[in-house]
C-alpha cells in the first residue's frame, strides 16, 4: 500500500478528532500499518473549525503532514470549502449528505454522501454521527479491515457506550456497502 493521506474536517462538537483517532488506531494498532495524526481546532472548541490529518501506510512515515489528499471526509460546508481543493483528482470524497453541498465539478464515481446525522438520529443519539461516518468511510475506502475498525471503536469510546457506538458504526458501514453497490463497486 502506498502512503494514503486523509483529512477529516467539520466543526467542533462533531467528533472529528475522535473519528481520526479511531481510524488511525485501527490502522496502527489493530491493522498492522503505520499511521500519523495531527489535529487542529479553533480556540472556541464547540462550533469552530476542526480537522485532523491522518497518514496511513505499510511503510514508515517520514513526514506527518498531509499534502494533496487521497481521501477527504467532511462533515460541514466550511470544511468542504477549505479542504476540497486539496483533494487529488480521482481522490475519495465522503460528505455528510444533509450538511454539505458539493460543487458540480466533483467526480461522482469517487464521491459518497452519508446521511450520518439522520442515521444517528434514527439510532436515538445524534452525538454518534461521527461513528456512523467512520463506519461509512471504512466501507467505501476499504483502507483498514472491518475487525480492526470495530476494535478501535471499542477501545476509543467510554465504557458503557460500546453497544451504542458499535451499532452506529455498523449502520454506517452497512450504508457504505450499499453506496458502493449502488455505484457498481464489488466488495
Amino acid at each position: 500500500m502506498a502512503e494514503t493521506q486523509i483529512r477529516i474536517g467539520g466543526f467542533g462538537g462533531q467528533g472529528v478528532i475522535l473519528s481520526a483517532i479511531i481510524i488511525g488506531r485501527a490502522a496502527a494498532i489493530h491493522g498492522g500499518l503505520n499511521a500519523t495524526l495531527i489535529q487542529s481546532f479553533g480556540p472556541e472548541a464547540r462550533g469552530s473549525s476542526s480537522s485532523a490529518e491522518l497518514i496511513v501506510s505499510d511503510e514508515p512515515i517520514n513526514y506527518p503532514y498531509v499534502g494533496d489528499l487521497d481521501m477527504l471526509v467532511v462533515l460541514s460546508q466550511d470544511a468542504y470549502a477549505r479542504f476540497a481543493p486539496r483533494l487529488k483528482k480521482g481522490g475519495l470524497l465522503v460528505t455528510e449528505a444533509e450538511l454539505v453541498k458539493v460543487g458540480p465539478d466533483v467526480a461522482s464515481d469517487r464521491h459518497f454522501a452519508v446521511p450520518a446525522t439522520r442515521i444517528a438520529e434514527e439510532i436515538g443519539r445524534k452525538i454518534v454521527l461521527n461513528i456512523v461516518a467512520v463506519g461509512f468511510f471504512g466501507a467505501v475506502s476499504q483502507l483498514v479491515p472491518l475487525k480492526a475498525l470495530e476494535q478501535s471503536v471499542i477501545d476509543s469510546v467510554p465504557p458503557g457506550t460500546h453497544d451504542l457506538n458499535l451499532k452506529a458504526f455498523r449502520r454506517g458501514y452497512e450504508a457504505g456497502l450499499e453506496a458502493l453497490k449502488a455505484k457498481g463497486v464489488a466488495v
